[in-house]
């Protein structure tokens, strides 16, 4: 079965001059084990559908289904949480806060403290191949691309097998963002993550399983 369904979704944005169909009746599944690409232009309605996906807003119509439950009928916060992890392109780390105490953040939020939190996050932070030694800086002393591994050992430590990214590659090198999307592949090919990636970045296609163009508010797989 899959992890995330969207059923006939649409939404829209209106102002006081016009209305902007962002997603005209979006469906498709996603399944566990793969890595998804979600392309289109800027204004496409891919950022709104990421959005959706990841408990930000409910859709004007039709129904997300996380593990077949909609989200209309979960309490969006705990959603959030605990099942739609997500990785944006400005890392949007804590710059006060080590990289241990990052990583270890959605952890507490959970209730899960202590010496067991912080062994977690040192396997979180041996998972995305980075040193252990980088537990103890901060964000602003590592590169680009060293933080956005942080930030995908943030988003793994909620223990969901939905990741979300936005953009994962936009501020990094051609080098570093290739990394990433390995890693991305990696997570999903070896321990079983639906990860969905909206992303501009052609290049990175190849290595992706499921390629979805979001046009003119509907959602095509190509």
């Amino acid at each position: 079965m899959a992890i995330l369904e969207v059923k006939n979704v649409k939404y829209s944005y209106r102002s006081r001059y016009q209305q902007v169909d962002a997603l005209r009746g979006v469906s498709y599944a996603f399944e566990e084990g793969l890595l998804y690409a979600l392309v289109g232009k800027s204004g496409s309605g891919k950022s709104t559908l990421l959005s959706l996906m990841a408990g930000l807003d409910l859709p004007q119509e039709g129904e997300i289904l996380f593990e077949g439950k909609s989200t209309a009928k979960m309490d969006l916060n705990r959603y959030r949480r605990e099942n739609a992890a997500v990785i944006y392109q400005s890392f949007r780390l804590f710059p006060l806060l080590t990289v241990s105490e990052n990583v270890t953040y959605p952890m507490e939020l959970r209730g899960f403290t202590g010496q067991k939190a912080r062994d977690r996050a040192k396997e979180l932070i041996q998972k995305v191949n980075l040193p252990e030694t980088v537990l103890d800086r901060f964000p602003g002393m590592l590169s680009g691309g060293e933080q956005q591994r942080v930030a995908i050992a943030r988003a793994i430590s909620m223990d969901s097998k939905l990741l979300l990214a936005d953009e994962p590659t936009g501020n990094l090198d051609t080098e570093n963002g290739s990394r990433i999307i390995e890693l991305l592949a990696d997570l999903a090919h070896k321990d079983g993550y639906c990860v969905i990636v909206a992303t501009h970045d052609m290049d990175v296609l190849p290595k992706m399983d499921k390629v979805c163009r979001i046009q003119d508010g509907h959602l095509f797989e190509v």
